[in-house]
């Protein structure tokens, strides 16, 4: 036998040997397959694998093993519907990070716009869940439709001169009383967005709402604040469907006061005024006549589609041109008071509060956004009154600054002329009744402090000013605190009697008697006064935090604020 021979029995021996039993195979077929030295030998009873083609994964799960079912996928629902992990009552428990979370003491008799603005100033992260039983619907609203509500209440305090602050806290607020506890509120000077994600792997919601047209009515105000109170008690128990019926309400809300009231309003300010800066009956009663001549003429411009720069420009020349006439007429008068007390009215002191407080608390965009606004608005006070004062030059009247400089002392006449501003200021805000007494009151010790200090004291006008300016950000804040309301009705027409209205005036009439630098100087010590108004109404509102119980961490670093920076 030769070897060819002899090697092919072998060859078939040994295929036959490592073939896996099945059905008999063709004689071709069984030539040209081909065995893995890992196949079963015959006569081992072992289950089929099934065929080589299919791939298995190393971390699927052996035969035998009891594991339950993966449940199926959800479906893809709408932007509308609830995310699957909200609960109204029962909100997902936060993300805690390696550190630890502080304790937070979030008691229901503490106001709401400190708890809220507590846990803003915290890191996402470590904010606590809502607390359960917020909302009457146990399957809770649409997140849309929670951030749309929310949206408008911030577009109402926006539009009526609250802080961003202030603004976003309110927003804050509504969107924890429907459980929606990872929010992110952001606001500009005519821009308001807020986004929600409901976990780490979902899509977030965003939405956003451009404030447009702006009013000065701190009765709606006061109406907004009611709201987010009663939609941040836990047991107020406020529907959505509820909340917006409210807000329709108080956007559909007239306005507390008539026009002809708030006319002669302007003209009792600007009579108290005057008295402030020396001014007699006679002068009183031009100062009304002019800002009431003024007001009038802005209305009319309003009806027309003027901005309000324009507005301002011919609302200050009426009391600028009768203190010009008075003068030529040889009147016995100070015209200097007439026309004072017209710029009292105009002042946008409410604007400037607002635009400090934004850039003190870190919002320097809606800061800058609004500081600009004041500016246009004393820009045009200036072109207004420049005009009427130049014109009166030319025409030979003797306007002189240094004879008018000498306010007489009369602390009772002027208290009480300071106590009238506050009071007609608070009837221009459209203030609501039941505030009026209690601005007024303010009003008058923020010039009995700034007499005390400046007049008997000797104390330079601008530290008065700003001490004055933190009593009434003191009590303010602690009148709103009391009544859980908002702070700006009580802060802003108890500032006007420091207004620095003869500052401007003098200033204005030294530019126009071609005296640059003495005016440049007047001005500059109006700006001046303007700022220390600001801040001093804004470190009166944080000190007065210091004798509230605000809630936080328990240790020193409770109530958060963003840290200086050194240079770098």
């Amino acid at each position: 036998m030769t070897d060819a021979e002899d090697r092919k029995p072998r060859s078939d021996e040994a295929r036959s040997a490592f073939r896996q039993p099945g059905p008999v195979m063709a004689p071709a077929e069984t030539e040209s397959s081909t065995t893995s030295e890992f196949a079963i030998p015959e006569g081992l009873a072992a289950p089929r694998a099934g065929t080589e083609s299919e791939a298995t994964s190393e971390f699927a799960l052996p035969e035998g093993l009891d594991v339950a079912p993966a449940p199926p996928a959800e479906p893809e629902g709408s932007a509308f519907s609830p995310p699957s992990t909200y609960r109204a009552r029962e909100a997902p428990a936060a993300f805690t990070p390696p550190s630890g979370t502080p304790a937070v003491d979030l008691a229901k008799h503490v106001p709401w716009q400190d708890r809220m603005r507590t846990m803003l100033r915290m890191p996402v992260a470590e904010r606590p869940a809502p607390e359960p039983g917020r909302a009457a619907d146990e399957a809770g609203p649409a997140v849309p439709r929670v951030l749309d509500l929310t949206l408008r209440i911030g577009e109402l305090l926006l539009a009526g001169g609250e802080g961003a602050e202030d603004v976003e806290t309110a927003m804050f607020a509504v969107c924890r009383s429907y459980g929606l506890d990872r929010c992110e509120p952001n606001v500009t000077f005519t821009l308001l967005s807020i986004s929600h994600q409901p976990s780490l792997v979902e899509d977030p919601v965003t939405a956003s709402r451009t404030v447009r047209r702006r009013g000065t009515d701190y009765t709606r105000l006061a109406a907004v604040y009611a709201l987010v109170d009663d939609l941040s008690d836990p047991d107020a128990h406020l529907s959505l469907e509820e909340a917006y019926r409210r807000l329709a309400d108080i956007r559909r809300n007239r306005h507390p006061y008539p026009t002809w009231v708030l006319t002669a309003a302007s003209g009792l300010l600007a009579g108290a005024a005057s008295v402030l800066v020396g001014g007699d009956p006679i002068v009183f009663v031009a100062a009304a006549i002019g800002a009431m001549l003024g007001d009038r003429l802005a209305w009319l411009c309003a009806g027309r589609g003027l901005p309000e720069f324009y507005q301002f420009m011919v609302a200050a020349m009426p009391p600028a041109a009768i203190g010009v006439t008075l003068t030529l007429a040889h009147v016995d008068v100070k015209a200097s008071a007439v026309i004072t007390g017209g710029l009292f009215a105009l002042l946008p002191g409410r604007a400037l509060v607002a635009g400090v407080q934004d850039g003190l608390t870190g919002f320097y965009i809606t800061a800058a956004a609004r500081l600009l606004e004041v500016m246009y608005f004393f820009v045009g006070i200036v072109i207004g009154v420049l005009v009427v004062l130049y014109l009166g030059v030319q025409v030979g009247a003797k306007l002189n600054p240094d004879a008018d400089l000498s306010i007489e002392e009369r602390p009772l006449v002027q208290i009480a002329a300071s106590m009238l501003l506050s009071l007609t200021f608070a009837v221009l805000l459209q203030q609501e009744r039941s505030t009026v007494l209690a601005v007024t009151l303010n009003g008058g010790i923020a010039w009995v402090v700034y007499g005390a200090m400046h007049y008997a004291g000797g104390i330079s006008p601008v530290a008065s000013t700003a001490v004055a300016a933190g009593l009434v950000g003191l009590f303010g804040q602690l009148l709103s605190r009391y009544r859980f309301a908002s702070a700006l009705p009580y802060t802003t027409a108890a500032i006007g009697p420091l207004l620095p209205g003869s500052a401007t005036y003098f200033g204005l009439l030294a530019i126009a008697q071609n005296e640059v630098d003495k005016g440049l100087v007047s001005l500059t010590k109006a700006v001046a006064l303007a700022m220390a108004i600001a801040i001093g109404v804004h470190l009166g509102s944080e000190i007065s935090r210091l004798f509230l119980r605000v809630p936080g961490a328990l240790s020193a670093e409770g109530r958060r604020a963003a840290k200086r920076t050194r240079g770098f």
